[in-house]
């Protein structure tokens, strides 16, 4: 079977996602008895891997960094009664595309950087260029699928008047899908996935409380903010006092729940617990773990409240036992019979 024709690479300006068209080889109608098919293949130079789909379509719309040169290569598969059912495969055909480069390698952004706020809001950061010119205007430009074109961030963070970060509001169409970033001048692509960036807010309503029965209750509520609830999981922590050396935080759970027990056996009179989130393995393949929430406690142990209850009934009955004494001697002091007082005249 012949491989197909004309393969060619199209860029519609949506920064990085490219149309890759073919056309069926020649000799196609004649396998009416077969079912023809195509082996879609595509990567970026450097890539270790291909990224492959078998597909009976002509056309696709995949993402690349286009700050790499992007390859491609389809092969004709055909398969039924003409092949006595086994597959024949053809030679590839291959095509590739690299956008033309524009400005200096060194006034490239760098150390860029996105976080994704409470599922609200993402902030991009970055620096400029090592050799970028004085007065540089760099400009954040963004697309994902649901866009008719690129559009530029109307919200930038700025340091002496040069961009160097980009706030991006209304994402939530975003979410889950491949959202494509160009920052010029000399052109950085990035493909971010928005809930892989994702970062919370500290839990909320920290609560700690002591059982009868010497167990710590902790419990608190979800961030606040767009981030769903189900999405989070929580990392605990506590720390004992531990005297004049510096306390210790221990992990004591990570868990999707908002609530906690933990035993206080054996444990000192101060302690601290702390808590923060993070988006979980069911909502994201990765993220940012909030910042913590702290709450610090102190609870005296049973032995202390039994000594502190003595203490009153013991000095209670010690000045009694002193007043009684003090009668005592005075009485043996006073001749029998006479006033205590002196006579008078």
């Amino acid at each position: 079977v012949a491989p197909p024709q004309d393969l060619h690479i199209t860029d519609p300006g949506l920064l990085g996602s490219l149309d890759i068209e073919w056309k069926p080889p020649p000799n196609v109608q004649t396998f009416n008895e077969c079912t023809v098919k195509y082996k879609f293949e595509y990567r970026n130079t450097g890539d270790r891997d291909w990224k492959v789909i078998f597909t009976r379509k002509l056309k696709f719309r995949v993402g690349f960094d286009l700050s790499r040169t992007a390859e491609v290569k389809v092969q004709t598969l055909l398969e039924g009664r003409c092949t006595n059912d086994v597959e024949v495969q053809s030679d590839w055909i291959y095509a590739t595309f690299q956008v033309p480069l524009q400005g200096k390698l060194e006034s490239e952004v760098q150390n860029f950087h996105c976080i994704y706020h409470d599922w609200e809001y993402l902030k991009c950061t970055w620096q400029p260029g090592l050799l970028a010119p004085r007065g540089v205007h760099y400009g954040l430009y963004y697309w994902y699928e649901g866009l008719d074109h690129a559009a530029q961030c109307d919200d930038y963070i700025q340091d002496h008047g040069i961009n160097v970060g980009c706030m991006l509001q209304n994402l939530s169409q975003a979410e889950y899908k491949d959202l494509s970033i160009c920052v010029n001048l000399r052109p950085l692509y990035v493909t971010l996935r928005l809930h892989n960036l994702a970062k919370p807010s500290p839990p909320k309503q920290l609560v700690v409380s002591m059982s009868a029965s010497e167990e710590l209750h902790v419990a608190w509520s979800p961030p606040g903010g767009e981030t769903p609830p189900q999405c989070l999981e929580y990392e605990v922590q506590l720390a004992e006092d531990r005297g004049e050396a510096k306390a210790a935080w221990v992990a004591v759970s990570t868990q999707m729940e908002t609530s906690l027990k933990i035993s206080r056996a054996n444990q000192s009179r101060i302690s601290c617990v702390r808590v923060r989130g993070k988006t979980n393995i069911f909502c994201a393949d990765q993220g940012f773990w909030s910042e913590w929430t702290q709450e610090c406690f102190s609870v005296s142990r049973k032995e202390d409240k039994q000594l502190f209850i003595l203490i009153p009934i013991i000095l209670s009955l010690s000045s009694s036992l002193i007043i009684f004494t003090l009668i005592g001697q005075c009485k043996k002091r006073s001749p029998a019979g006479k006033p205590l007082h002196a006579s008078v005249g």
